[in-house]
């Protein structure tokens, strides 16, 4: 089959909207374009119509349609009852993103709405979409025009790489604004309830009809053998080739995920400005606060994604409310319901003899999980670990003992004598206990809702980039000189160079969100949450 390419930029084309609208009314299939997403549109009352949209899409049958009209009064002919709620939202809401489910007229054939007694409608605001529908003479059924299953399509050429050769005909009339699938309301329930989240949040159809449901199967699996009462509901949909997973949780702990499970062919969908935070490729689908960019944007860079030959995809979990709601509703299903949440990551660090132990205990009697730094590092170098080779080719056989295990002092000797060993010995290790550390928390992240990763430099590490909050533990000079004597038993002049070692208290408070000041009193731990 040739399939026809219309260009229509406005409806003073007028040859052109006949042509289509001519395809439609012979029975064929025409492509349009939408303010949600490109339509797949047949004649909604020609049954071998219908039936050949499932065709070319490979859709399951038993999958609801939305039947499209172009003027209110077109509604009367396809449902039993318009009561006032129905006229209402219309009236607030039509041309645009809402499908209103209502009892079907015997004119709507059961290929539209297979084993239910409704039907879903709506107006499109698309004028290319309306003046075509008004041309036909009938109403359209018009589900995405995509392959069964994957991205819906935003543009044209979406529609051109799924569908050429399927159908009769496409009209290219610009990019989708909206991005994403209407929102479908059924007033055929005691309680009108949503079905599916889209442009038209579930606060707005409040305010004009008062209090609505929200159905499960909105953030759920609809349960097995359950009739779907509108599309998007039963099936897995809006799938792209490559497998999507869905990361709840605050940037660091979404970057300690990614990086810490990255291999060749993963990417990052995240948010505005985090972009080139990662090792991975990375690319924002909206301004984290601006739900209508991420709908915009959300199929179209799925597309994107796969072309480029992405295997995973790790998408940053947009807030699931007004448009973030419809947002999140298409990457559950696009991610096959595959979400993982991840636990908060916070950070605990302070100067030599502050007393970072004592609060490091106090984080533990709320129930949160406090990784030690000092203790992994020194498992990161036991012997048979892949470090110690590593260790011995930069500073030589003379940091082994005989027996083949990491002889620490002189290690120290030779690494902290100069700041090129400093840095050298630091390449080495830190990346070990980065990937420790994090795949403790990983492994553990249903356990525990909070991590604290316990590092003197944490600052200077990656791990610092995966904590959302850094606590600081500071104390009085003369408070910590005291502390460090008695606890490693050495001479005032030696702990003297110890803290001199260290950066100053001004650079501490400078890397923290939280300073605790542990000076022998009482240790207020109330900014800590």
């Amino acid at each position: 089959m040739k399939t026809q390419i219309f260009k229509i930029n406005d409806t003073t084309q007028k040859e052109d909207i006949k042509a289509v609208a001519q395809i439609i009314r012979d029975g064929g299939l025409a492509a349009i374009p939408t303010e949600t997403v490109y339509g797949l549109a047949a004649n909604a009352l020609d049954p071998d119509a219908v039936n050949s949209i499932f065709g070319a899409k490979g859709r399951p049958n038993d999958n609801p349609l939305i039947v499209h009209i172009s003027e209110i009064d077109e509604i009367y002919p396809l449902v039993t009852s318009f009561p006032d709620k129905a006229k209402a939202l219309a009236e607030a809401f039509w041309p645009g993103p809402l499908t209103i489910i209502l009892p079907k007229s015997d004119i709507v054939p059961k290929e539209v709405c297979p084993r239910l007694e409704t039907v879903a409608v709506r107006m499109p605001s698309h004028p290319i979409a309306r003046a075509i529908i008004k041309q036909a003479g009938v109403p359209l059924a018009a589900p995405s025009a995509n392959s069964s299953g994957l991205p819906s399509p935003t543009k044209a050429q979406h529609v051109i790489d799924d569908m050429n050769g399927k159908i009769q005909a496409i009209v290219d009339g610009g990019e989708s604004s909206v991005g994403v699938e209407s929102t479908v309301i059924t007033l055929a329930t005691e309680v009108p309830m949503l079905l599916r989240p889209g442009g038209i949040t579930p606060e707005q159809i409040e305010s004009v009809i008062g209090p609505i449901e929200i159905n499960p199967a909105v953030l759920e699996e609809l349960p097995k053998g359950a009739v779907a009462a509108s599309p998007g509901m039963k099936y897995k949909h809006y799938s792209p080739e490559a497998q999507v997973y869905i990361i709840k949780g605050e940037f660091p702990s979404f970057k300690c995920y990614v990086e810490t499970n990255k291999r060749d062919g993963d990417y990052a969908l995240c948010f505005s400005g985090e972009e080139n935070k990662f090792t991975i490729n990375a690319v924002s689908y909206g301004k984290e606060n601006c739900p209508e960019e991420q709908a915009h944007n959300l199929f179209s860079l799925l597309r994107e994604l796969d072309a480029k030959g992405a295997k995973r995809i790790f998408v940053r979990r947009p807030d699931p409310h007004g448009v973030g709601l419809a947002v999140y509703n298409r990457l559950i299903r696009a991610a096959a319901f595959r979400v993982i949440e991840m636990p908060l990551i916070y950070g605990l660090t302070g100067q030599t003899g502050a007393g970072k132990t004592t609060v490091a205990n106090e984080l533990l009697k709320k129930g949160w999980q406090v990784i030690d730094c000092d203790l992994v590092a020194r498992k990161v170098v036991e012997k048979g670990s892949p470090v110690l080779p590593e260790l011995t080719a930069a500073f030589g056989e003379e940091i082994l003992l005989p027996d083949g295990s990491l002889d620490r002092k002189s290690l120290a000797q030779k690494a902290f004598s100069t700041e090129e060993g400093r840095k050298k010995l630091n390449s080495i290790t830190h990346p070990a206990i980065t990937k420790q550390v994090s795949q403790q928390i990983i492994n553990e992240k249903d356990k525990f809702p909070v991590f604290v990763v316990d590092a003197a430099l944490l600052s200077k590490s990656e791990l610092y980039h995966y904590c959302s909050k850094v606590i600081v533990v500071v104390a009085k000079e003369d408070v910590r000189l005291k502390r460090i004597i008695k606890r490693d038993s050495i001479t005032p002049e030696q702990a003297i160079t110890r803290i001199k070692a260290q950066p100053d208290e001004q650079y501490y408070r400078s890397v923290a969100d939280v300073v605790v000041e542990n000076n022998g009193d009482e240790i207020d731990l109330s900014d800590i949450s």
